[in-house]
């Protein structure tokens, strides 16, 4: 590896990678650094969901899709039951995912969690329930987009093997139908 090269140029989607970053980093940022800094708590409470708002939606529908194929989405059925949906690259596109960037993804989302736990803890030892309702509102957002990409990859995983199945499946009969269809 040349020391001279440009540490971006290892990802193959820089730019989402840096977007996927900044959002967790803002929000955590300032969450943090408002403490010092701000008096009022409606701004801070305001500001902070609204950048893990942003951070939310960029992971769930830009980067999400970018950096490791994955999509999911959850919807009410005709019943009223949450029906979760997932998308995922076929799997020679998924084989081809850059992997820093799989990797960069994965490790900021649970990173992020684990930083909200922290903050939780936190705000629970200086009894400040108003800074833990922050917290929460952040936490369940960056919860949420754990579950629903974990549960997405493994249907993904799931349908790749259901394709390599039915593939060998397909490929042994059709061995066994001209083995048979040749004597």
């Amino acid at each position: 590896m040349d020391p001279n090269q440009p540490v971006g140029e290892n990802y193959a989607n820089p730019r989402t990678c840096f977007f996927h970053v900044l959002f967790k980093a803002a929000s955590l940022a300032f969450y943090i650094l408002s403490a010092l800094f701000i008096d009022n708590f409606v701004i801070i409470f305001v500001v902070t969901v609204l950048l893990a708002a942003l951070d939310f939606w960029v992971v769930k529908n830009v980067s999400g899709r970018i950096l490791v194929g994955l999509r999911w989405w959850n919807e009410i059925n005709d019943l009223g039951e949450s029906v979760w949906k997932f998308e995922c690259l076929d799997h020679e596109s998924l084989s081809r995912m850059n992997k820093k960037d799989s990797w960069l993804f994965w490790w900021t989302l649970y990173l992020t969690a684990i930083a909200w736990i922290f903050l939780a803890i936190f705000s629970l030892i200086r009894l400040q329930a108003d800074y833990l309702l922050v917290v929460g509102v952040c936490l369940t957002l960056s919860i949420a987009n754990i579950v629903g990409f974990t549960k997405c990859k493994k249907d993904a995983k799931k349908q790749i093997q259901q394709f390599a199945s039915q593939t060998i499946a397909t490929r042994f009969s059709s061995t066994l139908q001209s083995a048979f269809s040749v004597v």
